[in-house]
């Protein structure tokens, strides 16, 4: 039995905010969406080139506050080919909440709360 990983799901409180964010910041585009016919959800999946992997945004109609995500003890990570490039991006969109030198590391946080990581390609 084998098991291939496809999606990881982030709710959110603006889809189209989020979206904005995952684009500008990491390069991930609309791949899909599903809406419900009753307009209570509408779920959007973000992906890009580099890997088949994909980001499942649900945005809940009776849902519009942040979700309380906890202590944040859990991150998708995403390796960059030009670590000084993407450092440069995220500081100048104000999005990096955390940084670990020695580590070669660092997270920017989306506008829901949830981090993620950036590492070197190297890595």
């Amino acid at each position: 039995m084998k098991f291939r990983m496809v999606h990881e799901n982030y709710n959110v409180a603006d889809l189209e905010v989020a979206m904005a964010f995952y684009e500008k910041a990491l390069g991930l585009k609309e791949a899909r969406r599903k809406t419900a016919s009753d307009g209570s959800f509408i779920i959007v999946y973000m992906s890009n080139e580099e890997s088949s992997f994909e980001l499942e945004l649900t945005w809940l109609k009776d849902h519009p506050q942040k979700y309380d995500i906890g202590e944040e003890e859990f991150h998708l990570a995403f390796k960059t080919d030009d670590m000084e490039a993407a450092h440069k991006l995220h500081e100048e969109m104000g999005c990096i909440c955390f940084e670990n030198p020695s580590m070669g590391i660092y997270f920017i946080q989306d506008p829901d709360g949830y981090w993620l990581e950036i590492i070197p390609a190297d890595h």
